[in-house]
């Protein structure tokens, strides 16, 4: 009879992680406004008046001004809608028999890793994305066409008289490599470290160049040049609890909720050029 031996199967102190890119929606957005205590917070919109030839007839009996207007002040209205949460428990056994891999701590940061911040990134660039105020017709991006495309956007920019600094394109690693085939673009590379480890690869045309995973955008999106003062992005909450040996659990009980928004601003809208893609 042929001899037996069960052979050692080893299980090594790591987990196997998934990829997750960190948030760069800091870059294209702002936080200027304050909702705590408040869900909802309003912006006045003024209009201003038009210019008139002034009239220095002296039989003129009105004003010599033109016609006296009056302004409007309007508000426009944002309320935080997205209050979402999560939940999940672990067995203290599991914990010591997986060596401490399936620990509370560490399981956390995964969960906010790969499923917060991908969920409030998505999130936050369809509003960009859908209330944009130049959407032109989707085209198919080449390497031949995409820097006349880039320069087209940053000049509809300028025709609308967004601030020249602080602008930022959004592209996916598949047009990003368009812009490395393109014979026309000249890339300045040579950023500060500080950018470099925010996601920004490169400058095109004065515009910072940053590159987000595609499942994090529409499915048609070709590229988006942006001001940040466009888009307010608030997290008006996170709250991330860690419950040791609750009611009902011999373990460890993960709580999560986050409260978070984003808007377009209306008289900012023009901030943003949406180029749509077709396959």
């Amino acid at each position: 009879m042929g001899k037996t031996v069960d052979l050692v199967t080893k299980y090594l102190p790591y987990v196997d992680e998934v990829f997750a890119t960190e948030s760069k929606r800091t870059l294209v957005t702002n936080n200027d406004f304050n909702w705590n205590g408040a869900k909802s917070v309003k912006v006045y919109k003024v209009t201003t008046a038009k210019m008139n030839d002034y009239n220095r007839d002296r039989e003129n009996s009105g004003s010599r001004y033109g016609k006296v207007e009056t302004l409007n002040a309007t508000t426009e209205t944002m309320t935080i809608m997205k209050d979402r949460s999560f939940t999940f428990e672990i067995d203290k056994l599991d914990t010591d028999e997986t060596g401490e891999q399936l620990a509370s701590a560490s399981a956390l940061a995964r969960q906010i890793r790969e499923v917060c911040i991908p969920e409030i990134d998505t999130y936050v660039y369809n509003v960009m994305c859908t209330d944009a105020g130049n959407k032109p017709e989707a085209i198919a991006l080449t390497s031949e066409n995409i820097y006349n495309e880039i320069i087209k956007a940053n000049c509809v920019l300028d025709d609308n008289e967004v601030p020249e600094t602080n602008r930022v394109m959004l592209v996916t690693p598949q047009v990003y490599l368009l812009l490395k085939q393109c014979k026309d673009i000249i890339m300045e590379t040579n950023i500060g470290n500080d950018l470099r480890l925010k996601g920004v690869i490169g400058i095109i045309d004065g515009i910072t160049v940053i590159k987000v995973p595609a499942n994090r955008l529409p499915s048609d999106f070709g590229f988006m040049v942006a001001h940040p003062i466009a888009t307010v992005s608030p997290v008006k909450l996170e709250d991330y609890k860690i419950h040791s040996s609750p009611p009902g659990i011999s373990g460890d009980l993960v709580e999560g909720r986050l409260c978070y928004d984003a808007f377009v601003l209306d008289n900012k809208a023009k901030a943003i050029y949406y180029q749509a893609k077709t396959e």
